[in-house]
């Protein structure tokens, strides 16, 4: 799709659309552009008051709802802080909120955005289904957004278009598309959470056993890599060094409170041998278990501050 951006005035809107009523909407801008790598951002074809310089950012009097079809790069607000934006990403932008947007220098993007405001707008993002400060998901190469964004160039083009219909059709198109990418990204991160938990719960009711993560994937109905990966996204270790954790910690409190040998902790924990047993703990808690039982004796509370250790 070429390059193309239109900005409008209010008296162009309405010459464009005699005789059309009220729909609600009122369409200020809408473009498509491909901004080159190692090029300053954004490019200076862009009036006031839509061009910013990244240090200041920028306040607009309008929604905006902007797709990146293509590239990398950060977007900032005050309400959700500095984010990546990957290819795909979809973000709304609301009237009176400060933020600011800019691809990956080396990179570049692709980027479509329309501009609107309204009382019908306004409607929408009272409703519980959209959080105007929040929006912001990923929709993937999706070439029906693509398209109704193609529609409404076209539509610019003919003299005899309907524009404040189409448009106003367009937007409502547009966000439902988004809205719906968004229950489907929200159902899919529920039932990571849900499955990661439910891991947890099994290696904590099996912290003596060797667990099989490749079975319980299996069980899941997931890939072992996907299990893994999202174990690790959750919970910033991977399920083995969670299992190694808990069972570590485990016979820390054995150490600290009981009379059995090191040897008889090592098999109660789960560990092969001895050797190995001692071997792991002293890579983690940085002593041996017996030097760890002696220091325990000589501070009897000092057990309690190391606890953490276990999971660094």
């Amino acid at each position: 799709m070429e390059p193309y951006r239109k900005y409008f005035t209010t008296v162009e809107t309405a010459d464009k659309c005699p005789g059309e009523p009220d729909w609600g909407f009122e369409i200020m801008n809408i473009g498509h552009h491909i901004h080159l790598p190692y090029q300053p951002y954004p490019d200076q074809a862009h009036p006031e008051p839509y061009s910013f310089d990244w240090a200041e950012g920028r306040v607009l009097n309008e929604y905006q709802l902007i797709y990146i079809a293509s590239g990398t790069g950060v977007f900032e607000s005050e309400s959700l802080g500095m984010v990546a934006v990957k290819p795909g990403s979809v973000f709304l932008i609301a009237p009176g909120l400060w933020h600011r947007y800019t691809p990956t220098f080396e990179c570049g993007w692709e980027e479509y955005w329309i501009g609107f405001k309204g009382h019908y707008p306004e409607y929408l993002m009272k409703q519980e289904c959209f959080n105007k400060y929040n929006l912001l998901t990923n929709i993937g190469l999706n070439s029906e957004f693509v398209m109704v964004f193609g529609k409404l160039f076209e539509s610019l083009k003919s003299d005899r278009a309907p524009i404040s219909r189409i448009f106003s059709c367009g937007v409502m198109q547009l966000l439902g598309i988004a809205y719906s990418a968004t229950l489907f990204n929200d159902k899919q991160q529920n039932r990571k959470e849900d499955i990661v938990n439910n891991l947890k719960l099994k290696i904590q009711e099996q912290w003596s056993k060797q667990i099989q993560i490749k079975d319980l994937a299996k069980q899941y109905h997931v890939s072992y890599t996907w299990l893994r990966r999202s174990f690790r996204e959750l919970s910033g270790i991977s399920p083995g060094q969670y299992h190694l954790n808990l069972k570590l910690e485990k016979a820390c409190q054995m150490l600290a409170g009981s009379d059995m040998t090191i040897s008889e902790i090592a098999f109660t924990t789960g560990f092969a041998t001895e050797f190995h047993f001692s071997r792991i703990f002293k890579k983690k808690m940085s002593m041996t278990p017996s030097k760890y039982r002696f220091e325990l004796n000589k501070i009897p509370n000092l057990f309690l501050n190391n606890y953490e250790k276990v999971a660094s």
